[in-house]
């Protein structure tokens, strides 16, 4: 058969349905289609021609093909049968089938596609996992509310409602995700923390999975990891040069502590594994503590917080400084226990690096004095602090000029003499969002001389932060303006993650 591009468009569906995804899969071929009295596929070896040759007896036709390399026939196997079982299909069939033997049973493959198991909640449990994947949605939220029952997925930080499927399927649905993340599935009272692995559309996902109980049942959140992604680099996070820099000297240097900022969700834990990757060498130790570890470090000792047998950040702390440690990276400064120990390993010769919860960088300073660290400590320990949002990046597919909306001008003197910027029209790269993945921006703030002295001072935050912008620091609106003019993402999404006061 003459070689030509073989895109999603080309397979049938409808024939993908009677044919076993793990038949395909193994034997490395994708038959996707059947005219008359043959069917076609592609192959990738001659094995491929056996297989064809018996699937193609056994139906009484003949058969065609053309060769192609192995990942492109296994890419197009993954987006086909994620096609298949797609969510809203599988709502549909159910609730064609009727509402009956929505149970929880047997164990979950390691492929998701390879799953022969008709059982309707399964189907539909899988499905919402692999269309998660398609989308890059960072979590699948499953809501029980009064009479209904709500799916929604977060892309790019926002949420979204995919799916309402009948409430009557509800503790089936809990159930199920109970087994396979193997916590209690006759404890309906108390809150469940478990996990789930497994490989979805070909790649090798963690899933963290969260239930609680709430009047109207219990709610899930499963937060999706794909480990096959990895840890981005700091050139990767969208530091602007000088900044980049600047935050390198501090994280390469031999002791002090540096922290990241930002509220939950805004790539603190990103920043410290990228910082971490950076400073990474055979002859340097480094040992974290985290809650949870994300992702795993070659040639790093990472520790996960246990609370139940009351291995806390303070508890690991300690241990951790017995282990020779030359770099310690702590999840989060939740405590002023934890926070003291974070100081006197950083004044005796130790690189701390970990997270607050603050809006800004100087917010950061003021928490620990909150926390009764002495005001001293702080400015002897503490070298820099980098806050950082996370924003929507325009989609690069549909991106146009648009004009500046005068009321933006009026209020932003900064970007009043711009006459365009750009919008996301909407696109099938984007789902017709108008933007495709998240960039961050940040503010970093030096500890030099001066700010110090305002910390021995007790100055408040503003008054740090005004100092430091007088001495060149940008906050965070500010770089979120000037990517804003880089054509990287809109006014609407710099000022949905700061504030304009923040100028």
């Amino acid at each position: 058969m003459e070689d030509k591009k073989i895109d999603i468009s080309d397979i049938d569906l409808n024939l993908l349905r009677e044919i076993p995804y793990k038949y395909q899969k193994n034997n490395k071929i994708l038959i996707y289609k059947r005219e008359e009295d043959k069917i076609l596929a592609l192959i990738s070896d001659d094995n491929g021609i056996f297989a064809l040759r018996d699937f193609s007896k056994r139906l009484g036709i003949s058969f065609d093909y053309i060769r192609k390399d192995e990942s492109e026939i296994f890419a197009l196997l993954n987006e086909a049968y994620s096609l298949v079982s797609s969510a809203k299909t599988v709502m549909g069939e159910i609730e064609e089938e009727g509402l009956t033997g929505l149970t929880q049973y047997g164990e979950l493959p390691k492929d998701l596609l390879e799953l022969k198991d008709d059982a309707p909640i399964i189907k539909l449990l899988n499905a919402l996992f692999l269309e998660a994947v398609k989308e890059r949605a960072s979590d699948i939220h499953i809501e029980p509310y009064e009479r209904e029952l709500e799916v929604r997925f977060r892309v790019d930080g926002i949420l979204r409602k995919v799916l309402s499927p009948p409430k009557i399927i509800h503790e089936s649905l809990i159930s199920r995700i109970k087994v396979i993340a193997n916590l209690d599935i006759a404890e309906k009272r108390l809150p469940q923390d478990g996990r789930i692995r497994l490989i979805v559309g070909g790649k090798d996902i963690d899933i963290r999975v969260s239930i609680i109980p709430t009047f109207f049942g219990e709610r899930a959140v499963l937060r999706i990891l794909d480990r096959m992604k990895g840890v981005m680099s700091l050139n990767e996070l969208g530091l602007e040069s000088d900044k980049l820099s600047d935050f390198e000297k501090l994280i390469s240097r031999s002791n002090g502590i540096v922290l990241v900022t930002g509220p939950t969700g805004s790539g603190k834990t990103t920043t410290l594994y990228a910082s971490l990757l950076k400073i990474y060498s055979e002859e340097k130790n480094i040992i974290t503590i985290e809650d949870p570890v994300e992702y795993q470090i070659k040639g790093i000792a990472q520790i996960q917080v246990n609370p139940k047998i009351n291995l806390t950040f303070a508890a690991g702390l300690r241990s951790i400084l017995r282990q020779d440690p030359d770099i310690v990276m702590i999840g989060e400064i939740r405590d002023r226990e934890t926070a003291e120990i974070a100081v006197q390993a950083s004044l005796t010769g130790h690189l701390v690096l970990s997270t607050l919860h603050t809006n800004d960088s100087a917010s950061a300073v003021t928490r620990l004095v909150d926390m009764e660290i002495e005001p001293f400590l702080v400015a002897s320990s503490l070298t820099g602090v980098l806050a950082q949002r996370l924003l929507r990046k325009l989609c690069p597919y549909c991106k146009q000029k648009v004009p500046l909306k005068e009321d933006f001008k009026k209020i932003i003197p900064e970007i009043s003499n711009l006459d365009y910027v750009y919008k996301g029209e909407g696109c099938k790269e984007c789902n017709g969002k108008g933007y495709l993945g998240r960039t961050g921006i940040y503010e970093l703030l030096v500890i030099d001389e001066e700010i110090k002295e305002q910390i021995m001072l007790k100055s408040d935050a503003r008054t740090i932060k005004q100092l430091a912008m007088k001495k060149g620091m940008t906050t965070l609106f500010s770089d979120g303006i000037q990517k804003v003019k880089d054509g990287i993402t809109t006014m609407e999404e710099v000022l949905r993650v700061t504030n304009i006061g923040e100028m």
